[in-house]
């Protein structure tokens, strides 16, 4: 169960990570107006540390750390899933739907990665 934890954190921040480069404008949209710089640097930014956290939780080595740092970037990005819900609530349709569902996922998404970092070396046979 916990390998199967960690494996699929992995893939998500690092398919996530790599979305933010291939289709970058949704991420530009929600990056909150008071950052300094781009959007795109915050976009970019965000999508880099996605990969290399990804990676961290995908190496047994760094694992630990790894899933630390995944809770600390989501709970860095719900500013942004915020800035995303305010957008969007004048607005119907689905895409509001889904932007105020996703403020209460964040918490979830911690517990998983805390999971991971708690889990992480207790036992070789997991």
């Amino acid at each position: 169960m916990y390998r199967r934890a960690a494996s699929a954190l992995a893939g998500l921040l690092i398919g996530m990570g790599v979305l933010h480069f291939v289709a970058p404008k949704p991420f530009d949209d929600i990056v909150p107006k008071q950052l300094p710089g781009t959007p795109r640097f915050w976009t970019q930014a965000s999508g880099v540390a996605e990969v290399a956290i990804g990676t961290a939780v995908a190496v047994p080595r760094t694992r630990r750390l790894g899933g630390w740092l995944a809770a600390a970037l989501f709970v860095a990005v719900f500013p942004a899933n915020v800035q995303m819900a305010a957008d969007l609530r004048k607005k119907s349709g689905p895409a509001k739907y889904i932007a105020f569902g996703r403020l209460p996922l964040q918490l979830p998404l911690i517990g998983w990665a805390i999971y991971v970092a708690r889990n992480t070396g207790k036992s070789r046979n997991r």
